[in-house]
């Protein structure tokens, strides 16, 4: 205690602290494994106490990768290794990294998800801890790793016979969508080697791995998929887009690439409003992609790069002869006019 509150001796170690925590709990999450010895063997601790979030002493110690504690506490036979809090995390979720939200997509979320994996190793070693806890949005441990490129904890969670590596969370995606849609190669090959991983897998909207890994540009994921020879590049989502006509640069003659999705926007239109320069570029390497292709809207491909702001689509788009820059929208706006409406002078300049 004194090592701990050095101001405070006297100090219960069940008082309640301003954010619900305990003297032990806080202690924990320390890491500071005397205080905890000493706090454990006085009798009159509660060494799984929870705090107002439901969160218990072996959370904070898993989220920390405190594994002196963590061990202390599985020793125990009074502490729940599968004790979930308000949200329905475990220590085990915690130990693979911060939870910020149900699908955090920032890269500074995912640099500071490091993961603990000696922690996850002392728990999945311990009789009883369940691999597969339903975390936020029903997401599982493996989902979680597999999105914030925790190779070697996906590598480790592999080795077990008791992970389901295609549980899906609540919108249907599986742990190889989220590492499609990061560019995570590595993980994805590991997760393909496993038998009853689907590379077809649909969400709830109809979206495979393969379309994720294309509306980001993975280059490097697409190809590695569509090299399986059992991924359909050909499924529609639910709003019927194929976003995954590109691959057909690599070789997959068999794909459409004027193929539009319910509101006439081609794989062409994607890449040019998404700004994607190298993903605009492998369609026109066809030479049978209709360039000016309009959607719902009347917007070409031209019309999509200009509102992006995306120069490089633009200036890929005017070298080719047969783009016509004066089409204009169902609301008769011309690339030029859009361009300079909304003052992109390096647009102007180029158009």
């Amino acid at each position: 205690m004194v090592e701990l509150f050095p101001e405070q001796e006297d100090i219960e170690p069940d008082t309640i602290m301003e954010d619900g925590r305990t003297v032990f709990l806080f202690a924990a999450e320390l890491g500071n494994e005397n205080s905890v010895k000493l706090l454990l063997k006085r009798g009159d601790v509660n060494p799984d106490s929870v705090d107002r979030g439901g969160r218990t002493p072996i959370s904070f110690a898993a989220g920390e990768g405190r594994e002196s504690v963590v061990k202390l506490l599985l020793e125990r036979g009074d502490v729940d290794p599968n004790s979930s809090d308000n949200n329905g995390r475990t220590p085990l979720l915690f130990a693979v990294g911060p939870f910020l939200g149900p699908k955090a997509h920032t890269r500074s979320t995912f640099s500071s998800a490091v993961g603990h994996e000696g922690v996850v190793k002392l728990l999945l070693e311990r009789g009883g801890v369940d691999p597969n806890p339903p975390g936020i949005s029903g997401r599982t441990l493996l989902s979680f790793a597999a999105e914030w490129g925790q190779e070697a904890l996906v590598k480790l969670l592999l080795q077990r016979g008791d992970v389901y590596p295609n549980t899906s969370d609540y919108d249907g995606q599986t742990p190889l969508s989220f590492a499609a849609a990061r560019g995570e190669e590595g993980i994805v090959k590991l997760l393909l080697t496993q038998s009853d991983v689907d590379p077809n897998s649909l969400d709830g909207n109809g979206r495979t791995p393969l379309s994720f890994a294309a509306e980001r540009g993975q280059e490097g994921i697409v190809k590695l998929l569509l090299e399986r020879g059992d991924v359909d590049p050909n499924l529609l989502d639910g709003n019927g887009r194929t976003l995954l006509s590109f691959a057909a640069g690599r070789g997959q003659g068999d794909v459409d690439p004027n193929s539009s999705d319910n509101n006439g926007r081609t794989l062409l239109s994607f890449a040019a409003k998404r700004g994607r320069e190298g993903v605009a570029k492998l369609p026109l390497e066809l030479g049978d992609v209709d360039t000016d292709s309009p959607d719902s809207g009347g917007r070409t491909p031209l019309l999509y790069a200009v509102i992006t702001r995306a120069p490089g689509v633009v200036k890929l788009l005017l070298g080719r002869r047969e783009v016509n820059p004066n089409l204009s929208d169902n609301d008769g706006r011309t690339p030029l006019f859009s361009a300079a409406w909304r003052r992109y002078l390096d647009v102007v300049n180029l158009l």
